[in-house]
């Protein structure tokens, strides 16, 4: 529910701010925020769960024709029943509002706000509007930018001018693990204009203009791949100097794969111990066991070395673009799961957290 739960997220995304709101405009003079940014700057009323904050606002670029991709998972996919700016995505609504409005709201929260992320959606206009509003929120702004951006509609060129303009990250949205499940999900299988090469491509160069750990590679657990699938696009994307920003599948109501299960919790604990330890260089998934099944058996390093990383339960947090510190201010409250079952933790575990994904871990 993306920072509220149930009947409470409802009615803030029915009860946005009319005047404030927009769904009319188009970017760079407007933007849509998420439902948990929206709260952030004060734009929508409601609580997060258990006193979660968000530390990034994140905004997507928005256009009456919408996004001409395709995603079978995405609730703004080209196919999906409904007029652009009613679709909702990450199950949330995402109003629309005056991107001067979303600076000076930002610039009130300083406190809270770490980062904020402009994301791209295939669109013949997005690249230039990007650079646009870019270039006021590195000159306006009090925090980092950084850029969740569409390779199909890029070239290498802009990524130089990304980091030019004022971004200090960029980050990849990869999210299948295997050539063949985004093909099937994402490429030719939907009729969609995503190719795999291309992502590949834009992720390695990306490294190669803004450094080691300077660019994440979103990856998505539970679209049909096995642990060690996973765990071995992990490996490749650190190895190419990125890191891993991973998502459990929550499926989206009304998109291709509205009847497709999130991935059983053991199976998710798993992958972000796994992350942990291939993204902070304690071990690689070559040394990592697997059953018959692709399951992870054995994490390749020392057994009380996987208890430590458990104990304090970083690993489970949700994992972005980072603020302040080392964890991520990209912290998407509740984006994955609903808050009764956490997937990624947007907030300090406490102990009865820690005993839960404990027991979590050792669910085959």
């Amino acid at each position: 529910m993306n920072g509220l739960t149930g009947h409470a997220a409802a009615e803030s995304a029915k009860n946005f701010d009319k005047k404030n709101a927009d769904i009319s405009g188009s970017s760079p003079e407007y933007l849509k925020v998420s439902l948990a940014a929206a709260m952030t700057m004060d734009f929508v009323p409601g609580i997060f769960y258990r006193s979660a904050c968000l530390h990034c606002i994140n905004v997507l670029l928005t256009y009456e024709e919408g996004c001409r991709a395709n995603c079978a998972y995405c609730g703004l996919q080209k196919s999906r029943e409904g007029g652009y700016n009613d679709k909702s995505f990450i199950r949330v609504d995402w109003p629309a509002y005056r991107t001067d409005d979303i600076i000076a709201s930002t610039l009130k929260k300083k406190k809270i706000v770490d980062r904020i992320c402009i994301s791209m959606i295939t669109h013949e206009k997005a690249k230039e509007d990007t650079f646009t509003i870019l270039k006021r929120f590195s000159g306006e702004l009090h925090c980092p930018v950084s850029i969740l951006m569409t390779p199909t509609i890029l070239k290498h060129k802009d990524i130089d001018a990304f980091k030019e303009y004022g971004a200090d990250m960029v980050t990849v949205a990869l999210d299948a693990a295997t050539p063949e499940l985004f093909d099937e999900y994402r490429g030719i299988g939907v009729g969609g204009p995503h190719r795999w090469e291309k992502y590949i491509d834009t992720l390695e160069y990306s490294v190669s203009v803004f450094g080691k750990n300077k660019v994440g590679c979103h990856l998505v657990v539970g679209l049909g791949e096995t642990e060690k699938e996973m765990s071995e696009r992990m490996q490749a994307v650190r190895d190419k100097g990125a890191r891993s920003h991973l998502f459990s599948f929550y499926r989206e109501k009304g998109s291709k794969l509205e009847n497709h299960p999130q991935c059983p919790a053991g199976q998710y604990r798993r992958i972000q111990v796994a992350r942990h330890i291939i993204d902070y260089d304690m071990g690689r998934a070559e040394d990592m066991k697997f059953d018959e099944n692709g399951k992870i058996t054995d994490f390749g390093i020392p057994f009380k070395n996987v208890a430590e990383i458990v104990e304090r339960g970083t690993a489970f947090q949700t994992t972005g673009c980072p603020g302040r510190t080392e964890i991520s201010a990209c912290n998407r409250p509740f984006g994955d799961s609903s808050p009764k079952n956490i997937r990624s933790f947007p907030f300090e575990l406490n102990a009865a957290d820690v005993n839960r994904v404990r027991k979590e871990l050792l669910e085959y």
